[in-house]
């Protein structure tokens, strides 16, 4: 049976490598779409192949394609993973994770015959859940983003919607963590030095999905053939609090006597206004900005996976604990802790 050829991008990031070893682990020809200054620490070079993609020029990049097909073969599947999730100048959102889809999909329209598209999106398009009863967000909800970046990935997806030369498959996984995170790795290390800071007086609700589980089920998702032109909310299932999130992390760290904080939120917001006007000053990206404050803020992030394990009977085999004791094992091994 001849092998499926796949292009990954936003191949050398944290989900996008996890993308990667899953595809390999299913024996696909997988390609890596990455830029020339990506680095490649967490992919394998052996086993994998890399295409540089320029998403600036829509032309030049049909014509790159059209001459990788020629070259190569035949190309199955596209998932589409690049993107940005902070950055100094917001308008730069919309350029990465709207306008660059946009170009991609259209260049893959003129120049190729792919079997399935899919886009790695966000819970973030849905803006805040319901924050007096505390109701799952559904797939069918409204989605009203609150975020510049949410904004930018909803628009994505429209673009994706809009486009009829390809299945398409959206995927929109809560808050990720796993092996090579940096976005959780402050809170791993506020725990270990016997701290916890949460965010407003309120618990935060929160729902997470462990790398290797969002990576099987996308390639699950890629692999199905009668999945077509599909949306899914993707999460573990489990709803924790932060404060519970915290604990986790200290029984994993085997960190006794942690403190536990809340910062008020306007304390926080003036936090992330300072940090964001650091990042505009010197042209850097800041984790705390007022896009992020918006995400901190929110005090729902329950939602329902009901529709994506019924039609790719999907259930996670991480729990947040099990997921918990690899990463800190990962970044102990790695001396991220």
């Amino acid at each position: 049976m001849k092998r499926k050829r796949i292009i990954i991008t936003g191949a050398s990031g944290f989900i996008g490598h996890h993308l990667v070893n899953e595809a390999l682990n299913r024996g696909m020809e997988v390609w890596a779409g990455i830029r020339k200054t990506s680095r490649l620490d967490f992919l394998d070079e052996k086993k994998t192949n890399f295409i540089y993609l320029d998403y600036s020029d829509e032309g030049k990049l049909a014509l790159q394609l059209t001459e990788f097909e020629a070259e190569n073969g035949h190309i199955d599947y596209v998932i589409h993973n690049a993107g940005i999730t902070k950055t100094y100048d917001k308008s730069k959102f919309y350029e990465v994770n709207a306008e660059n889809t946009r170009r991609f999909i259209n260049a893959l329209a003129k120049s190729c015959s792919i079997e399935k598209f899919m886009l790695m999106s966000s819970l973030s398009t849905y803006g805040p859940g319901d924050e007096v009863n505390f109701t799952p967000i559904r797939l069918d909800d409204p989605q009203n983003p609150n975020t510049e970046y949410g904004k930018s990935k909803l628009l994505a997806e429209k673009y994706v919607k809009g486009q009829q030369a390809f299945p398409y498959v959206i995927l929109r996984p809560t808050g990720v963590y796993g092996p090579a995170d940096e976005d959780y790795l402050q809170e791993f290390k506020c725990v270990q030095a016997g701290y916890d800071l949460a965010v407003g007086k309120t618990e935060q609700r929160l729902t997470f999905i462990y790398a290797l589980d969002l990576a099987r089920v996308a390639l699950d998702a890629m692999e199905k053939e009668t999945l077509r032109n599909k949306e899914y909310i993707v999460a573990d299932g489990d709803v924790h609090t932060d404060t519970e999130f915290a604990t986790l992390i200290a029984k994993v760290e085997q960190r006794k006597n942690v403190h536990h904080f809340r910062v008020p939120l306007p304390l926080v917001y003036a936090m992330c206004t300072a940090s964001e006007w650091f990042g505009k000053l010197f042209h850097k990206s800041m984790t705390l900005n007022t896009d992020k404050y918006q995400i901190l803020k929110q005090r729902n992030w329950i939602c329902d996976t009901t529709p994506i394990r019924q039609d790719l009977d999907f259930k996670a085999l991480y729990t947040l604990e099990k997921g918990l004791e690899e990463v800190v094992e990962w970044y102990r091994q790695h001396r991220w802790l």
